[in-house]
């Protein structure tokens, strides 16, 4: 009989006995297995905490206790057991359950997470405002040790170990953050493991010394000292002890019984704790367990065999900038590559084989990367930063502060901009081009395909100032156009005319948008509406140009996946009013000032009109609605021996 069955809340656990718990975590198993292999999703990250939230659950009553995942990737089984069980087939599908906890989908869901070193810091919050209000409840945070690399984690913890605030936070050390951590720390949480065998040794000879008849109390008072000193250095947890932290550990994370016990006990303390747990990623799924960092994160497959379903023969912008980035490498020495635990999402996996003193992993840890990058770049080399539009947001500063204020030539490549799809508003990298195109010294490019990607990168690392290039997830639009062995540069600031219409409206395209607004100038066609179509290349510089000879008395379609807040769209606009630019009408196609949910890239890019079909509607609505007349507005505006002529003298 299943047990899953007879759960839908948290107290439904505290019914079962310690067996029906461990049959239940092995259901648990089985149904995100059947689940993520249909919709994708955090498999590896998800099967490995599942006793661990079981045992959470049982002893602790949520909502009323607070429980904070870090990330929040492995939040699976704690959504199956706080009442969306009926609803988790609906994971990461638009109108579905989100892949990552929110405060509107459940009361149980103490705090939106998608970001890592936020639990500690959260969860601190939520202690200190229980103590200004007199509650009473616990507050967990679930943290991995992938998150210890990050300062704001160290942050988090140096603070509650000063403020000896009441709070539990569950290190779970499974060795993996995406890719395999790095750093000092995680060698320190080995060392704790190798320490545990030392301590038991020494509880050894401390009882034989004692069971002595006669000396054996006498010996041991005179050794207590050496064996007090020996403790101090392999105790485990030293550290976390020496910042005020009583610290459990370590713990089997799948031994049911032992997490509860443990819990039941660190419940009576009324400061800061740290259990120590250790877990097994992918744990109950052969696959998972044998390459725990290649399904952290997985598309549909299937489960026997664990085969991708997901088969295309087009690249991905990933694969483009991987085999690129090596190819110039090769020619180039001073080319370096660094990223935040990202390896093998960013694609420097292939960089790093290659060129493995060329290749650094900084771990959870944006800001040190880019500060990192810019002593490099001041060290004479070409640093390469590449990190998810997302996650370059947590580096801003050091963006500003040690890169463009210094002018250094450092190259971010931002994988994932504009709608990510599945895993939501944590992950979306909606804002990057608003934010960039803001700092002095910036150079922001976004290619429309590959061949794009790989010529920008090419121009990228001959300049001598910050780059940043931005490109979406997923397939390019145009399979086979990557040159051979040579590459060519790119014009700084350099649009590129692709459609010549005949009629005053202009369509200016950004990015993975241009190919969908030439299919949208097609739809128009056949409306009757000839339309042209530029391909900005740059959100700065903006090519004054192009845009001075294409746009004055037009209508004028700025289109990009970006938000419109001081967007690509505000940047045309700024240059229409700086040079004085006269233009019958502007619509500026993009995201609006609203949180994007999540779901398909293909549902999303319709649902705001990102598509041909979308950004066509939208243009036929914009063009009616300022009383565009066919044939009295259609003129062949172009001037085509000015044009012509123009373009001629920019290419030479």
């Amino acid at each position: 009989m299943s047990v899953l069955d007879r759960i839908n809340y948290p107290e439904d656990l505290r019914k079962l006995s310690i067996k029906e718990l461990n049959q239940l975590a092995g259901e648990i198993r089985e149904m995100m297995i059947s689940v993520v292999s249909d919709k994708g999703g955090h498999l590896a990250s998800n099967l490995g905490v599942v006793e661990l939230t079981i045992a959470l659950h049982y002893v602790f009553n949520a909502p009323t206790d607070k429980i904070l995942f870090d990330v929040s990737h492995q939040c699976y089984t704690h959504k199956i057991l706080t009442g969306r069980k009926k609803l988790f087939p609906t994971l990461r599908t638009y109108g579905g359950i989100s892949g990552f906890t929110k405060i509107d989908e459940s009361e149980y869901d103490a705090f939106d997470a998608g970001h890592a070193n936020t639990a500690i810091s959260a969860s601190l919050g939520f202690a200190v405002g229980r103590d200004l209000k007199g509650e009473d409840y616990n507050v967990i945070a679930v943290v991995g040790d992938g998150a210890l690399t990050g300062g704001m984690a160290f942050e988090g913890l140096n603070n509650a170990g000063y403020l000896k605030k009441k709070l539990i936070i569950v290190l779970n050390e499974n060795e993996m953050s995406i890719s395999p951590n790095v750093g000092a720390f995680s060698g320190y949480l080995k060392r704790i493991i190798e320490a545990q065998s030392y301590v038991n040794l020494a509880k050894d000879v401390e009882g034989i010394l004692k069971s002595i008849p006669g000396v054996g109390e006498k010996i041991f008072n005179k050794t207590r000292q050496l064996v007090n000193a020996f403790k101090e250095v392999v105790v485990p947890g030293k550290v976390f002890e020496e910042l005020g932290f009583r610290y459990f550990g370590r713990i089997d994370g799948h031994n049911i019984k032992s997490l509860i016990d443990t819990f039941n006990e660190v419940k009576k303390e009324n400061g800061p704790v740290i259990v120590h747990v250790l877990t097994k990623k992918g744990k109950g799924y052969k696959p998972a367990e044998m390459e725990p960092d290649r399904w952290h994160g997985t598309s549909s497959f299937e489960i026997s065999t664990g085969k991708s379903l997901k088969k295309s023969k087009l690249p991905t912008y990933t694969k483009v900038f991987s085999k690129t980035l090596v190819k110039l490498a090769k020619k180039d020495d001073k080319i370096v590559a660094i990223t935040a635990s990202m390896l093998d999402g960013t694609g420097l996996s292939e960089f790093n084989r290659e060129f493995p003193d060329r290749c650094f992993d900084v771990g959870i840890a944006e800001q040190h990367a880019v500060t990192f990058a810019a002593g490099l770049a001041r060290s004479g080399f070409k640093p390469v930063v590449a990190i998810y539009s997302t996650f370059l947001q947590r580096a801003y500063d050091q963006i500003f502060h040690d890169v463009c204020l210094m002018n250094l030539p450092v190259v971010f490549c931002l994988d994932r901009a504009g709608i990510v799809g599945d895993d939501g508003p944590t992950h979306h990298g909606l804002y990057d081009l608003t934010y960039l195109r803001a700092l002095p010294n910036m150079t922001v490019m976004a290619p429309s395909d590959d061949l794009e990607l790989e010529q920008m990168l090419y121009t990228a690392l001959r300049m001598e100032s910050p780059v940043a290039i931005r490109y979406p997830r997923g397939q390019v639009e145009v399979a086979n156009r990557l040159s051979g062995e040579s590459v060519s540069e790119i014009p700084v600031g350099r649009a590129k005319l692709v459609k010549e219409g005949k009629d005053n409206v202009v369509i200016v395209a950004i990015g993975n948008m241009v190919y969908p607004s030439v299919r949208a100038a097609k739809i128009l066609e056949k409306k009757g509406i000839s339309a042209t179509v530029v391909n900005a290349r740059f959100v700065k510089p903006i090519d004054r140009e192009i845009l001075n000879l294409v746009l004055p008395y037009k209508y004028l379609i700025t289109v990009e996946e970006n938000t419109l807040c001081g967007g690509f769209g505000s940047a045309v606009m700024e240059l229409i009013s700086d040079e004085k630019i006269k233009v019958k009408g502007v619509l500026r196609i993009g995201i609006p000032d609203a949180i994007v949910p999540h779901g398909s890239q293909e549902i999303l890019r319709g649902i705001y009109k990102l598509d041909a079909v979308g950004i066509s509607n939208q243009t036929l609505k914009f063009l009616e609605d300022v009383g565009w007349e066919r044939g009295k507005e259609s003129t062949n505006y172009f001037l085509k021996e000015d044009f012509h002529q123009q373009e001629k003298r920019r290419k030479d």
